[in-house]
C-alpha cells in the first residue's frame, strides 16, 4: 500500500500508542510520541519493535520516531492520536490546545464511550474524531509492543477522509457512520477487562472455562439492559449479534470452541490492559467501564450488582497494590447475585 504521509504525533504513548506509532511508522508515516520517559528510553535503548499474533514483524531504529516528554512535540503535527487513559484526557486536551496547530486533525484512540466530548469541550472549533481500537497489545521487555488479539481500528468518517489517510499495510483503519454506537459495543465487550484483571489468568484461558464465559454473559447481559434504558444500540465488535453474545458465551466448553473457537483469536499470553495496570500499580480505568453501567443504572433506577461488586473488587485491588488478587469467577459474583 502506498500512503500519502502524515505528519503523526500519538499523545500519550503506552502500550496502544506504541503499538500503533510504530505501525504507522513502519507504513510511511513521519510519527513523532510524547510518552512518559521510562519509554523513551527503552525506545532509544533497544529500538521500537511492534508484532503481532499473525507473525508480522517491524523493528525500527530509535531515530525512526521522534521522542519527547516535553508537549511542544505537538506543535509539528497533522494528526494528533489521543492514547491517554480516559483520566487523563482533560490534560492531554489543555495540552493540545496550547501547544499543537489549529488545523491538526485530533483521533481519540481511548476505551470509553465520553474523552470525545471532553476533547470537543476544550478543543472547540477543531476537528475532533472518535475511534475505537478493537485489539489488546501487550508491552514487553526491550520496547516490544505485541497485538494479542486482531481487528481493524475503526474511526468516524469526516470529509477528508482521516481513516483512509493513516490506514497502512498491517494496521487498517476504517471509516464508520456510527462511531458512538461501535464505542457502545466495545465498552460491552471491555466488561471482561476487570474480570480478566481479578483473575490473573491469560485471556484465552480465561475464556476457555465456562464459568468465566458465564459470568462475562451475565455482565453482558445486565449492562445491555442499562443501556438500552438509556436508548442506545451498540453495535458489535464481531460478526455476532449483540443480544446473541451472551447466550453462545454460556454453551459448554466443547460446544463453544466447536462453534466459535476459530472467531477467538487470542494470543496465550494476551491479557487485559487492566491486569497491566493492577500489575503496575497504576489507576485502572473501572470508572469509565463497569462504573459508567453502574451510573446508568441509578440514573434509571435499575440494579446492576455485577458492575458494583466489580468495581469494589477492583478499587480494593487498586488500594492494596498487590496486582491482579487471583480470584475465581465465583469470588467475583460474591454478593453480585442479588
Amino acid at each position: 500500500m502506498t500512503v500519502a504521509q502524515q505528519s503523526v504525533c500519538i499523545a500519550g504513548a503506552g502500550s496502544i500508542g506504541c503499538f500503533v506509532g510504530g505501525m504507522l511508522a513502519a507504513g510511511g508515516h513521519r510519527v513523532s510520541l510524547l510518552a512518559r520517559p521510562r519509554i523513551i528510553a527503552e525506545i532509544e535503548a533497544h529500538g521500537l519493535t511492534v508484532t503481532s499474533l499473525e507473525g508480522l514483524s517491524h523493528r525500527l531504529d530509535a531515530a525512526s520516531v521522534a521522542l519527547s516528554a516535553e508537549p511542544d512535540i505537538l506543535s509539528a503535527a497533522d494528526v494528533i492520536v489521543v492514547t491517554v487513559k480516559s483520566a487523563d484526557t482533560a490534560d492531554i486536551a489543555g495540552l493540545i490546545a496550547r501547544y499543537a496547530r489549529s488545523d491538526a486533525t485530533v483521533v481519540s484512540l481511548q476505551n470509553g464511550v465520553g474523552n470525545v466530548d471532553v476533547l470537543r469541550q476544550a478543543l472547540q472549533g477543531r476537528k475532533v474524531l472518535a475511534g475505537m481500537v478493537p485489539f489488546n497489545v501487550i508491552a514487553l521487555e526491550g520496547a516490544k509492543f505485541h497485538r494479542a488479539t486482531s481487528g481493524d481500528i475503526l474511526v468516524e468518517r469526516d470529509d477528508t477522509d482521516t481513516a483512509a489517510r493513516l490506514s497502512v499495510d498491517g494496521l487498517a483503519i476504517r471509516a464508520t457512520d456510527d462511531i458512538a454506537g461501535v464505542q457502545w459495543g466495545k465498552l460491552v465487550v471491555n466488561l471482561n477487562n476487570a474480570l480478566n484483571a481479578l483473575s490473573g489468568l491469560p485471556l484465552r484461558e480465561q475464556l476457555a472455562r465456562r464459568a468465566w464465559r458465564r459470568l462475562l454473559a451475565d455482565q453482558m447481559t445486565e449492562a445491555l439492559a442499562v443501556i438500552g434504558a438509556e436508548g442506545i444500540a451498540p453495535i458489535p465488535t464481531t460478526p455476532l449479534p449483540m443480544w446473541l453474545t451472551p447466550y453462545l458465551l454460556r454453551l459448554p466448553d466443547g460446544v463453544f470452541r466447536l462453534l466459535l473457537g476459530q472467531m477467538m483469536q487470542i494470543d496465550p499470553q494476551a491479557r487485559s490492559s487492566m491486569w497491566e495496570d493492577l500489575q503496575r500499580g497504576r489507576r485502572t480505568e473501572i470508572d469509565y467501564l463497569q462504573g459508567v453501567i453502574v451510573t446508568l443504572a441509578d440514573r434509571h433506577g435499575l440494579k446492576a450488582p455485577l458492575s458494583r461488586r466489580i468495581v469494589t473488587l477492583i478499587r480494593q485491588a487498586e488500594a492494596d497494590a498487590k496486582g491482579s488478587p487471583g480470584l475465581s469467577a465465583e469470588q467475583i459474583r460474591g454478593a453480585g447475585q442479588g
